[in-house]
């Protein structure tokens, strides 16, 4: 059982997180600083360095948090559809970006908009167990859909020296079996869901659109059978 000063520690933990997100939203980036997070909750600026020693420490917490939020979400929606119906669990899965995304629109600017000015990330990025979740899902699900999706790609001489090394070699030792072409596709099925969410988010698509869920809706079954599922 935690301590009474544990517990007071992660409720303040989280107030200060909760306070740097809304100043997000409001102001953006440029809107979150320690000493401003400390001023509107009573704190004197020595004491929250005792929780977070810079604000690129707050930074990345938030970005672990939120990009963990965000698979935790797609994830359940992709499970909550059955194995075998890999075009449902591809819809549902790009959905759930949609969802969260709406939800959360300034958590998406944060992992997915401009690089916050001046930010520093760790070694490895700031939310690495995270991006591997999401990889892998996406892969898994491309995966899935590969030996119907293969007859219906254009694949050309697609090779591995075309990505990422490290990414490469996530992929090669998770799915053993997939191609090049697949992780091409995987990138690209990830394009077809992001892109319509990021113009929405980002106040591109609604004049446009009067209906953006149905939009986006639409892609999601036009991306699965052009997959030939």
């Amino acid at each position: 059982m935690k301590s009474r000063r544990e517990r007071m520690r992660e409720q303040t933990s989280e107030e200060i997180k909760a306070i740097a997100l809304r100043l997000l939203a409001e102001g953006g980036p440029d809107a979150v600083s320690l000493r401003g997070i400390a001023r509107d909750m009573g704190m004197t600026a020595g004491a929250i360095y005792g929780y977070y020693a810079t604000r690129d420490d707050l930074i990345t917490t938030l970005i672990s948090d939120v990009y963990t939020a965000l698979v935790d979400q797609v994830e359940a929606a992709r499970d909550a559809i059955s194995v075998e119906d890999p075009a449902g669990r591809i819809v549902a899965w790009g959905e759930a970006v949609r969802d969260w995304a709406i939800a959360h629109p300034a958590e998406f600017r944060l992992i997915y908009g401009d690089p916050v000015p001046g930010y520093q990330p760790p070694p490895g990025g700031p939310a690495v167990a995270a991006e591997m979740r999401a990889c892998t899902g996406l892969v898994g699900l491309t995966a899935a859909a590969w030996p119907h999706a293969e007859s219906h790609q254009t694949i050309g001489d697609t090779t591995w020296s075309e990505f990422d090394a490290d990414l490469v070699a996530h992929v090669r030792a998770v799915f053993p079996e997939l191609p090049p072409a697949a992780l091409g596709l995987a990138l690209r099925m990830w394009g077809r869901m992001h892109g319509l969410v990021a113009l929405e988010v980002y106040g591109h698509l609604i004049p446009q659109s009067r209906d953006p869920a149905k939009l986006f809706h639409t892609e999601m079954l036009d991306l699965v059978r052009s997959l030939g599922l």
